[in-house]
């Protein structure tokens, strides 16, 4: 690595660590170009010779509070005596962190971010790698996909091959399901509703492990 790539990561990392003190202070609806400039040391103008977006700071400073999800989930899973009932841990606590912090979570999972969300996944382990560490090798695949219908259709691949799950209702599974969290998810995010996030994830795995458990009553083809 030359030194020049050196500046720039050393730079981009200032950038970040700054919008992650704004976020952790006042909330991911106050970050502006100005006030990480600010916080920084830095004019505006010189941020956008490393972020394209004022979004892209907000996903990759989000990232840095992300590291208590994904250091349980990759415990939790283990848990699992098969790919069903892996999956429904990890939506078990995808749910309890995402209503915790559904603006973090809404910046990573959900927000626009104007180009492919992998890309720029990829870029922040490359950045901080230590966020992957004790993680499992088959869960870092997971960890590098940012849509989280993919996320979820890992798991209920494994279940169809291992016969537990029909081909043709996968699919369908994964996006109930995932509508299902959606819905309380925008709830939470926009205050719809008075839940407190414990009963929020409880009512949403409800219906989730409604949804696989009886999986034949739908028709999904």
């Amino acid at each position: 690595m030359d030194k020049k790539e050196i500046q720039k990561r050393r730079m981009w990392k200032y950038f970040v660590e700054a919008t992650a003190e704004i976020i952790e202070s006042e909330g991911v609806e106050k970050v502006t170009i100005r006030k990480v400039a600010d916080r920084a040391g830095y004019n505006s103008a010189t941020i956008y010779n490393y972020f394209s977006e004022v979004s892209h700071l907000i996903f990759f400073a989000s990232m840095r509070f992300l590291k208590p999800y994904t250091d349980e989930v990759s415990s939790v899973i283990q848990k699992g005596q098969n790919p069903v009932e892996q999956w429904l841990l990890a939506w078990e606590c995808f749910c309890k962190h995402s209503f915790k912090n559904p603006q973090i979570f809404q910046a990573v999972f959900i927000a626009d971010l104007g180009e492919q969300p992998e890309k720029l996944l990829e870029y922040y382990y490359e950045l901080y790698p230590q966020d992957l560490i004790d993680i499992p090798e088959s869960l870092k695949m997971i960890l590098f996909e940012p849509n989280i219908t993919k996320r979820g259709r890992t798991f209920l691949e494994l279940a169809v091959k291992e016969g537990s799950i029909s081909t043709n209702n996968a699919d369908g599974i994964n996006e109930l399901t995932l509508f299902i969290w959606q819905g309380m998810f925008t709830n939470i995010l926009n205050r719809r509703r008075a839940y407190d996030p414990d009963k929020a994830a409880a009512i949403t795995m409800k219906y989730i492990t409604e949804v696989v458990q009886n999986e034949k009553y739908f028709r999904f083809d």
